[in-house]
């Protein structure tokens, strides 16, 4: 949610940091992924020295390491919560240096309605929120670690063998601790309280939670490569776990009331957001909207955001009532989940109003461009919660209404280029929709008009820049752009021309001049993301070309190593007779619809060509609304009431982000009707 895309009046990088992302942009190619083709060494082998040296059972130690990283190194790098290596020791003291950046823009309206904007003072938009929030025994196990195995910090961030045996010796000196049994050979259902702790959680139902998973896993069982190649296999076991040590642990317990809208196994927590009046006029209050969904407006959108900061201070500002709201804050160390904010209730978040009023907002504690890696224990709770708003309310499972905060547009041409880019490109789309049991599937051929983007996440590495040196949305770093580390990414790269060495395409929004776009982390505007389904415009060797922000993108899809998927459904095009047609970022009413007592809201078109002759993917059909909230006690004219007119608009994959146009300005027609071949 949290970061800051460049605003359209200046640049991302001055003249000579934009020469140079440039030119790595357009010579560069992705850096090179790890050989998965390769045979496997020793990792199976290590895990099994690790758990017979500390007395842990192999299949509990594997369980537990494939719950923090599904077994990847991410080498070097840490997690958001600051865990290391495939055991995800934590060492938060290490990353504290790591510069962060602030929650919102002091010139940003994250409220998005021009009808009420929301402009925060600069000191409470620049809060900070790089401390670290969980008590430092859960954040920093690496230094427990290095004292039972006698290692050094360094070996045990980098060395994933070393970092195993970190992992069995911690969790061997927890089953000690609890008084369980110790030994290799022992019944891993005894190792429940000991697996519990390991997640680092500060309450009793999100450790439990964790363990859970973990037995879980076992139960199923799993095989993969690794990032780095490795092939290691956890063979299915049942187990039921032995929960009699879990108090011995002495954690708090949760404030869990009657109404709090999570599943029964997640560990959820109401941590209420404040809906309080600031001074004496109505109009000033925060930092949400009471409203009736859906029985007074449907619930379109659930959107993931990245909270640019640690859990603790998040939700400390998510507290305060001059600040803005979300529904719910996820936890990275143990995917544990705040409630904030009824779902009834329209919360301040993605700085688009109609997007507000018809979604869901979940920031996960992250960083999207800072080198941090999402854990994956926060993935699969929140997939969890996810489903289970998503077939509550009737939400689409798919990326056309489960979508990041980086995919919801301006509400005006000059909101554009402060949009935010969140959860950014390592944020792993293709497995979250995994694991909410929703996966991309191919539906079509090549003949049948449209593409959903699904590159492989542990192979597909594009050369981004500029990350972890100066926070992203900043006119310039300093030094310029670096490379950033080697790693998966959801991203594909689109270019003007089938080729390796065409520039990126341009995003008017954020370069208006027309000059490409870059690698620059944050300057998203070439980009598709996995999940996303464009309108299939050519082809040519290994490439594929698809209608993007009003031209056409190219982007490498060769058929031994595809990154996209051939889909089928229905596309828009303009109404013959109309040469091109306006795109918006919101879908309001027409301005009869409006009473007397409720000021019009124009429907503004943002500054993007849609030609006669291009086609973009339908997410679906709208009616045009309008929710007016402008008063604290509901005393002002019309307020909590939902306009709605005539006019309906069809949402349409348009660019990085969805965008909407006029029905009647449109046709409706099968993906493969005139689809180039």
């Amino acid at each position: 949610m949290h970061l800051s895309a460049p605003p359209s009046g200046r640049r991302i990088l001055l003249a000579a940091a934009v020469a140079t992302a440039t030119a790595l942009a357009t010579t560069g190619p992705v850096t090179a992924a790890p050989d998965t083709s390769a045979p496997a060494s020793d990792r199976q082998q290590q895990y099994a020295a690790a758990a017979a040296e500390y007395g842990v059972p192999q299949n509990v130690l594997l369980g537990v390491s494939y719950l923090e990283s599904r077994w990847d190194t991410h080498p070097g790098q840490p997690s958001t919560s600051g865990g290391y290596g495939p055991m995800h020791l934590t060492d938060a003291a290490h990353i504290l240096a790591t510069p962060g950046s602030a929650h919102v823009d002091e010139d940003e309206d994250p409220r998005g309605d021009d009808s009420r904007p929301l402009k925060l003072d600069p000191a409470t938009a620049a809060a900070p929120t790089r401390e670290t929030p969980l008590p430092s025994a859960s954040l920093q196990t690496l230094d427990a670690a290095a004292a039972l195995t006698g290692l050094d910090a360094g070996t045990l961030r980098t060395d994933p063998a070393a970092n195993i045996r970190g992992g069995a010796a911690l969790l061997s000196s927890y089953q000690k601790a609890l008084g369980g049994p110790v030994g290799a050979g022992t019944d891993p259902a005894a190792w429940y309280a000991a697996v519990a702790r390991y997640s680092g959680a500060d309450t009793a139902d999100a450790a439990a939670a964790f363990a859970d998973e973990v037995y879980d896993q076992l139960g199923q069982g799993a095989t993969r490569t690794t990032d780095d190649g490795q092939r290691v296999t956890l063979a299915a076991t049942a187990a039921k776990p032995d929960r009699s040590r879990l108090a011995r642990l002495g954690l708090r317990t949760a404030q869990r009331p009657d109404g709090l809208e999570c599943p029964v196994r997640l560990a959820c927590e109401w941590i209420p957001a404040p809906y309080e009046q600031l001074s004496d006029d109505p109009g000033d209050y925060g930092n949400h909207d009471l409203a009736d969904r859906p029985k007074q407006q449907k619930i379109e959108y659930i959107v993931i955001h990245d909270t640019e900061g640690y859990f603790g201070p998040s939700v400390d500002l998510v507290k305060r009532a001059d600040y803005l709201g979300w529904h719910y804050t996820l936890r990275s160390v143990d995917g544990y989940i705040a409630q904030h904010i009824k779902t009834k209730d329209v919360g301040w978040h993605a700085g688009n109003w109609y997007v507000n009023a018809k979604s869901i907002g979940l920031e996960h504690e992250g960083f999207a461009g800072q080198g941090t890696w999402y854990t994956e224990a926060m993935y699969r709770t929140s997939a969890k919660l996810v489903r289970h708003l998503a077939l509550k309310f009737g939400i689409p499972m798919d990326r056309q209404h489960i979508i990041g905060h980086d995919n919801v547009p301006g509400i005006t041409a000059a909101n554009v280029g402060g949009m935010h880019w969140d959860p950014g490109p390592y944020w792993d789309w293709s497995h979250y929709f995994d694991l909410m049991k929703a996966p991309f599937r191919g539906t079509g051929t090549a003949k049948t008009g449209l593409v959903t983007i699904d590159p492989d996440f542990a192979t597909n590495r594009p050369a981004f820049t500029g990350c972890n040196q100066q926070p992203p949305g900043v006119p310039t770093p300093t030094p310029p752009a670096q490379p950033c580390p080697s790693r998966g990414s959801s991203a594909v790269i689109l270019r003007t021309a089938p080729s390796p060495d065409a520039p990126l395409v341009n995003d008017l929004g954020l370069r208006p001049d027309g000059t490409p776009d870059t690698m620059y982390i944050s300057d998203h505007g070439a980009r598709a993301s996995a999940g996303q389904t464009y309108a299939l415009a050519g082809r040519q060797g290994d490439w594929t070309a698809i209608w993007y922000l009003g031209q056409k993108a190219w982007f490498h899809n060769p058929a031994s190593a595809p990154t996209a998927k051939w889909a089928t459904g229905f596309v828009v095009t303009p109404r013959p007779g109309k040469a091109t047609i306006p795109v918006y970022g919101r879908a309001y009413p027409e301005q009869s619809a409006y009473p007397d007592t409720i000021p019009y809201q124009a429907i503004s078109p943002l500054q993007y060509t849609f030609a006669a002759g291009q086609r973009y993917a339908v997410g679906g059909v709208l009616p045009g609304e309008y929710y007016r909230a402008v008063s604290f006690d509901g005393s002002a004219p019309g307020d909590r009431t939902v306009v709605r007119g005539k006019n309906q608009y069809v949402q349409v994959q348009f660019g990085h982000r969805i965008m909407f146009v006029n029905l009647d300005d449109v046709l409706i027609l099968p993906s493969p009707v005139g689809a180039p071949r």
